[in-house]
């Protein structure tokens, strides 16, 4: 095991003079949110020396606020923080479902969803949830912060958006209204912590039995989880039929570019992620009539 050092600052400004430092010195830095996939990452080939930012000390990272001017989750907010959380619960049930599945309960104690972000996989559970809520990152940088749309945000298999010497503080939405329900879905090999061969995040709308708005996700199916237009645009307008939900499934279906290996073959996964649209919107739809 090669030598890693570890800070731990307690402000912002703080976490950018390391990370400019160390950038500098042409030194890696990694950011510690909740940690739990760090001692994976410590054992893979790339385990260079490094230094260990840990931003669990600032408030910043730490805020959790569900109000009517929106919602805020801090990058250092475990699974198990905001599954206590009756207010995020109402509001995104969809996030929490696909927050839950993140590991076991003792890792829920650390792990975070933005963590989860940052980590980039294209399995990652959170992220097509995170998409189809309208997420937002904010990110800390050496002039302030700025916003960026979680669509864009994983550019690649293990790379995210981030520049040298930025950091995730966390992500922020507007508070859906209460016609408005997102809903996640997977589907893996095992009933529990395991990796998904397909994923799917829906939010919809609905006014007098309408669909007026709504955003679809895919995850598992493509180097990185994909905001389907196509999918969402066959829902508006619609009632949510049959008609509409297979639309959108083929939607997504068209959308993948899955591989295969052990776990799924490529058109096994196409076929996995329809179905689960089409069940996704059926639950999302459910919750929306319900409020």
């Amino acid at each position: 095991m090669e030598s890693y050092g570890y800070v731990a600052p307690s402000s912002i400004a703080e976490v950018l003079a390391v990370l400019n430092e160390s950038t500098s010195a042409g030194q890696m830095t990694q950011v510690l949110a909740g940690g739990s996939d760090v001692l994976v990452q410590m054992r893979m080939p790339n385990h260079q020396p490094r230094t260990i930012v840990d931003i669990k000390k600032l408030a910043e990272t730490n805020r959790l606020e569900v109000s009517a001017e929106g919602i805020y989750i801090g990058a250092a907010v475990s699974s198990a923080v905001m599954n206590e959380h009756q207010g995020l619960r109402k509001a995104m049930p969809g996030l929490m479902e696909a927050g839950d599945l993140i590991g076991s309960t003792q890792v829920q104690g650390r792990a975070t969803i933005c963590g989860n972000l940052c980590n980039a996989s294209p399995a990652g559970d959170s992220i097509p949830a995170l998409i189809a809520a309208g997420g937002l990152c904010d990110i800390a940088t050496a002039s302030g912060t700025r916003e960026m749309p979680v669509e864009d945000f994983v550019v690649g298999v293990g790379k995210n958006a981030l520049q040298e010497g930025e950091f995730l503080l966390g992500v922020k939405f507007a508070m859906p209204k209460a016609n408005t329900k997102d809903a996640y879905l997977r589907f893996t090999p095992r009933t529990e912590m395991d990796i998904a061969v397909a994923g799917v995040g829906v939010r919809v709308s609905v006014e007098n039995g309408i669909c007026t708005d709504a955003r679809v996700s895919i995850g598992a199916v493509a180097p990185t989880a994909l905001l389907v237009t196509s999918a969402a645009d066959a829902l508006i307008g619609s009632s949510l039929d049959e008609a509409a939900l297979a639309a959108a499934g083929q939607a997504c279906k068209d959308s993948a570019s899955p591989i295969s290996d052990k776990r799924g073959t490529a058109e096994y996964r196409q076929k996995v992620v329809a179905v689960l649209c089409k069940r996704a919107i059926a639950i999302a739809h459910k919750r929306a009539l319900e409020n």
